[in-house]
């Protein structure tokens, strides 16, 4: 009986090392390209051209980040220009995609009507079309109405493509929210505007942060259609203006990567920010009282 015991302690402590070891592989596979751009951002470009690849760094420096910002005679790529175009586009056409999300999604999860089927499925379908292949009609449709090279332009470009994935994601949360809760919410005297604010939202929040998240990273780092609407400093995104680190024979390797690096520390805040809603429960608020 002690060796079945021991044995089964063994094969436990066997299956909890493996788990971890694999975890670690796989998350060393996924981090490993970030690590890498990082450490570019500040090593010297003989170090980032290196054959074989300096896998030790052997020095680290801020020059690629003081020339970025003008500071060691290199100025010229207008970062801030491209962070505050990002971060305007981004946020607004994250914004306005989970108010039409949210007004769409909890339509679908609590109303019934004609078509509903139907209508679902075609938004979800719009999905399936490759951004890249709505490059040359989108850049038509711009260019007639006047809309190239201008915030507004991207903003309704990332609108519509976030649109239908947060209907359908804002939809699911909803479907689990039960209705019996905003009846009750009535009853005890809210309005149905009161009721689905302070009982079916709070419920389904997480869902709501999910799809921020995805509509905020998308259109932060989409590339294919920014590249395609957008010309000048005032309108250019952070992903085009990686662009600015090229030339005919040259590539700013230690540039570009110091300009990803600052891309990726808004995402990674944002999602910070937003965890505890990612991993709530949806049973809050769930009994009435």
């Amino acid at each position: 009986m002690m060796d079945e015991n021991r044995k089964h302690r063994i094969y436990g402590l066997a299956r909890r090392i493996l788990h971890h070891v694999t975890l670690f592989i796989a998350m060393s596979i996924i981090c490993v390209p970030g690590l890498w751009v990082v450490l570019n951002s500040f090593r010297p470009t003989v170090d980032i051209m290196a054959k074989p690849p300096v896998w030790v760094p052997r020095g680290l420096n801020l020059d690629n980040y003081r020339a970025m910002f003008g500071g060691a005679g290199q100025g010229g790529v207008p970062v801030l220009q491209y962070f505050t175009n990002s971060l305007i586009i981004s946020v607004t056409s994250t914004v306005i995609a989970l108010l039409i999300g949210m007004a769409g999604g909890y339509a679908f999860a609590r109303y019934r009507f004609r078509g509903k089927s139907a209508l679902f499925i075609g938004l979800l379908l719009t999905r399936a079309v490759p951004g890249v292949a709505l490059s040359l009609p989108l850049f038509i449709v711009m260019a007639r109405t006047g809309f190239i090279d201008t915030h507004i332009g991207l903003i309704l470009v990332y609108v519509a493509m976030n649109v239908p994935f947060t209907i359908w994601l804002i939809d699911g949360f909803f479907r689990q929210v039960p209705p019996d809760l905003a009846e009750a919410a009535e009853i005890d005297g809210c309005t149905r505007w009161q009721a689905f604010w302070k009982v079916e939202f709070p419920v389904a929040k997480a869902g709501v942060a999910s799809a921020g998240i995805f509509a905020f990273l998308t259109s932060w780092n989409e590339y294919a259609l920014a590249s395609q609407l957008t010309r000048s400093t005032f309108s250019k995104t952070m992903p085009v203006g990686l662009r600015d680190f090229t030339s005919e024979f040259t590539i700013n390797w230690g540039g570009m990567s110091t300009l990803a690096v600052l891309m990726i520390i808004p995402a990674l805040i944002l999602t910070f920010l937003v965890q505890k809603h990612l991993i709530s429960g949806l049973t809050f608020g769930g009994v009435k009282g």
